[in-house]
């Protein structure tokens, strides 16, 4: 049997992105860059026989699946269990604005992502309890095609991490994903998966990470130096 193959995609950079602020559940509209990110990804995807195109319903992964879906003349369902994780009532901070404000919450989460939130937010289990099986959903009504995922940072790194069985209580840790990036998953069927490309920019940026990301501390405090 031919395996499914999910292009799980990443939005492209929004108006946010280069100010470290918490908007998982927030509606932030792409960049131009991010446009241009996700044309350059496009044109790479353009040949490829994809049946199916499928988004998170926020605004950028919706416009994100829009313009990778053009050259194939195909339209974009939401699906809303692809949604970002919801950071609750640390929406629209800065991740030095939580720290400061909230200090016993932020020391918790970044000790355990997983099962901790902020008040009114979601924990990594109930994002992935969603996500996976949206996920194995779509996998499962397209046997033997290939499929477009429009997500987002955390919930990719979930959704990944789960089905290759890491302790996701350090997913933010072990995982990243650029604006833009390209993971491409196959599926023997709805319970063997596994990982062919991750994290890739190559169609925009000659590395997905390197010094100037880890930097820049997109990862976690282990990476940044930082909490």
């Amino acid at each position: 049997m031919t395996a499914t193959r999910v292009f799980l995609v990443r939005h492209g950079s929004t108006v946010l992105s280069a100010e470290d602020r918490f908007a998982g559940e927030t509606d932030v509209a792409l960049s131009d860059g991010g446009r241009d990110q996700l044309r350059k990804l496009s044109a790479r995807l353009a040949g490829e026989p994809i049946a199916a195109f499928y988004a998170s319903p926020l605004g950028r992964t919706m416009e994100t699946a829009r313009i990778l879906a053009a050259p194939h003349g195909k339209p974009v369902t939401p699906v809303d269990g692809l949604r970002e994780i919801s950071h609750g009532h640390w929406e629209g901070k800065t991740r030095a604005d939580v720290e400061r404000e909230y200090p016993k919450e932020y020391a918790r989460w970044v000790g355990d992502p997983f099962s901790f939130s902020p008040p009114g937010g979601e924990t990594g289990l109930a994002a992935t309890a969603r996500t996976l099986p949206a996920l194995l959903e779509i996998v499962g009504a397209h046997p033997g095609e290939y499929v477009l995922l429009a997500s987002h940072k955390a919930t990719i790194r979930l959704l990944i991490g789960s089905l290759l069985g890491f302790d996701l209580r350090r997913y933010r840790d072990h995982l990243d994903q650029s604006p833009a990036s390209l993971n491409i998953l196959d599926f023997k069927d709805v319970a063997h998966a596994r990982l062919s490309l991750f994290n890739d920019i190559s169609h925009y940026a000659p590395s997905p990470s390197g010094t100037a990301a880890v930097a820049s501390g997109r990862l976690s405090g282990v990476w940044s130096g930082g909490s």
